[in-house]
């Protein structure tokens, strides 16, 4: 069976190739991604593997390096003002959007008042500390902030940051996802949804002299062994989170090559604390109750027996290499025993049944059932309920759970691994966790700009976290990209994207 599920992926994969390019005799770049993207329109979508689709698609104003360092992409450069409270952007000349319109002082003001006002948007809360955003000259744009915001320029590095063509988004509407408009290296061709996306190369990008390949196909695989599967037959160039128990595989193949970086994103289980009626229960109510299903878990013996020992453990929204790490608060090791006394002070016992919903993938299969395994031996029953992947986040949304193992990718500035999951009534704190001490840290790391202001201020949000919040942290992944030997020129970044400017195929 599954020999036949293998022998279809690779037909399908094959013949999405064969569909998208059987007249194109240049140059394919076949990405397999272990997930098909949401909207296609950098204001509305969400997920990570829509991420690496805009990296081919949108350019941003800035950027980040193998350091995290912000660098320019469409601004030229930056200035701001002594109180904080105004950015001066200067942008890059002579760029064009895919439909030919020009890129200019209008066109990202425009953008950036579209992720801020746009019904739905998920910019909103990134960008939102900007009052208006002003015209100075033809090249250059002013944000008149509502107080200063030190993270504002790493959220500009990501979804933020990206410019769209207003001739083409006033035209499309609600509707531009469809088919996006940016200033990016390759346009949109085509979406074949749970089957493929393809770009092709943009002849007039501002950075032409570095685009190698005239097309790319992605293929959501989620199957994570049929995507190396696919890789290893030649169907795929590039296939983006490899399994940790498949990186032997890929070091003993001698035409494929194994890129990887710490994740600045992490794992974890969301705890709903007052989302509707599936809140209410001793989990969601009584933080003793969470505590004890946190002292249930072993972090290290998970990595291990899952990862291979791959993957950092962690209790935190940053890793412990992070600089912001609060290292008074590591993680905790494992406590059976208290765990027990806990739930029994909380009031609890039996078995204490509770909804798991865990996204349905090989390695979260493999997480989930090993937590299971572990809190059981404390008392917690937990319901294993597999759910596709963007039905997950919905229903993360509506409150549809009491536990949730959900990841996120991750961002450069710790602000934008925490204040959109722990702020009162913020749009992805789905557990609706509320704390206003939290709230008020939050709004002073967001202040200042000194870094050691900046981590004293999370310790105080770090505490009452791990003390009664709504986030286990689990751990940290490794970003693993296996590669075939026909590319060149692969750099892997910490956020996990796939950046294709530089990239070449070999003959």
């Amino acid at each position: 069976m599954k020999r036949l599920a293998l022998t279809l992926a690779l037909t399908a994969a094959l013949a999405a190739m064969t569909a998208a390019g059987s007249a194109f005799a240049q140059s394919n770049l076949r990405i397999g991604l272990a997930e098909d993207p949401d909207v296609l329109d950098p204001t509305l979508a969400r997920t990570y593997v829509g991420r690496i689709v805009f990296a081919s698609i949108c350019d941003k104003l800035f950027d980040i390096d193998e350091n995290l360092k912000i660098v320019p992409q469409l601004a030229l450069s930056h200035e701001t003002s002594a109180d904080g409270k105004e950015v001066t952007i200067k942008l890059r000349p002579n760029v064009k959007f895919q439909d030919g319109e020009a890129f200019d002082a209008a066109a990202a003001k425009y953008s950036l008042d579209r992720h801020l006002n746009m019904k739905g948007s998920f910019r909103k809360p990134e960008i939102g500390s900007i009052d208006k955003v002003e015209v100075v000259d033809p090249l250059t744009i002013k944000l008149v902030l509502k107080e200063p915001f030190s993270p504002l320029l790493a959220q500009l590095t990501d979804r933020a940051g990206m410019m769209v063509s207003p001739k083409a988004a006033e035209a499309a509407g609600d509707k531009f996802g469809l088919h996006p408009v940016c200033a990016g290296p390759y346009k949109f061709v085509e979406r074949v949804q749970q089957g493929r996306i393809v770009v092709e190369k943009f002849a007039d990008y501002w950075n032409k002299d570095r685009i190698f390949i005239d097309r790319i196909t992605y293929l959501p695989i989620v199957d994570g062994t049929v995507r190396l599967a696919n890789l290893k037959s030649g169907a795929l160039d590039l296939i983006e989170r490899v399994l940790a128990t498949d990186i032997k595989a890929v070091r003993d193949d001698k035409k494929l090559s194994l890129s990887k970086a710490v994740s600045l994103g992490y794992v974890g289980l969301t705890m709903n604390l007052a989302n509707g009626d599936k809140a209410n229960n001793p989990l969601g109510k009584d933080p003793k109750v969470r505590r004890a299903l946190e002292l249930a878990i072993d972090r290290e013996a998970l990595n291990q027996v899952v990862f291979n020992g791959e993957f950092v453990p962690g209790n935190q929204w940053v890793s412990p290499q992070n600089p912001y790490y609060q290292s008074a608060m590591p993680v905790p090791k494992r406590d059976v025993a208290k765990a027990k006394a806990l739930l029994k002070e909380a009031g609890v016992t039996g078995p204490l049944v509770i909804d798991f919903m865990v996204p349905n993938g090989a390695e979260f299969r493999q997480v989930a059932e090993v937590v299971q395994s572990m809190v059981a031996e404390a008392g917690f029953d937990l319901k294993i309920r597999l759910t596709e992947f963007a039905t997950s986040l919905k229903q993360a949304e509506d409150g549809n759970f009491q536990l949730f193992l959900i990841g996120w990718s991750g961002r450069s500035d710790p602000d934008g691994n925490s204040f959109v999951f722990h702020l009162c009534n913020a749009p992805q704190n789905n557990s609706k966790y509320c704390d206003p001490e939290v709230d008020a840290a939050h709004k002073l790391a967001r202040s200042k700009s000194d870094p050691a202001e900046r981590k004293k201020a999370y310790e105080t949000i770090t505490r009452r976290q791990l003390a009664d919040g709504s986030i286990i942290y689990l751990y940290h992944p490794q970003v693993l990209v296996a590669l075939s030997d026909k590319v060149e020129g692969y750099k892997q970044m910490p956020d996990g994207l796939v950046r294709v400017v530089g990239l070449k195929l070999a003959k």
